[in-house]
């Protein structure tokens, strides 16, 4: 009965392991789903806390966003994180928001 019982819980940790490895890749449709609802949330709005929250938010979706819009989310990332910072690199902070602007640009393009 102890080795049924082992053998079990092996195979059960074993599944979850498998389950949480890797995050399914998201279509270009649902990626698109996803950054609509996080980009309408007047909580991730302009300002420290906001860049904050609205990066927060965002990483989840990084990992498994649809080839296509996995650059756009990265750039929009990548400038929330930095003006989410206690002293923005003003220098990083302007290539970064052209970067952000072109995600955007690729967002409006592909989610309308």
């Amino acid at each position: 009965m102890k080795k049924l019982t082992t053998a079990l819980l092996a195979a059960g940790l074993i599944l979850s392991a498998s389950a949480c490895s890797a995050p399914a890749q998201l279509t270009t449709a649902e990626t698109c789903d996803r950054l609509k609802i996080v980009v309408s949330d007047p909580s991730a709005s302009a300002g420290r806390t906001g860049m904050v929250i609205l990066g927060n938010k965002l990483r989840p979706i990084v990992a498994g966003a649809s080839d296509e819009l996995k650059p756009a989310v990265q750039a929009i990332l990548d400038y929330a994180d930095e003006s989410a910072k206690e002293s923005p690199d003003a220098a990083k902070v302007a290539q970064l928001q052209a970067d952000y602007q072109k995600a955007g640009a690729t967002f409006g393009q592909l989610c309308n």
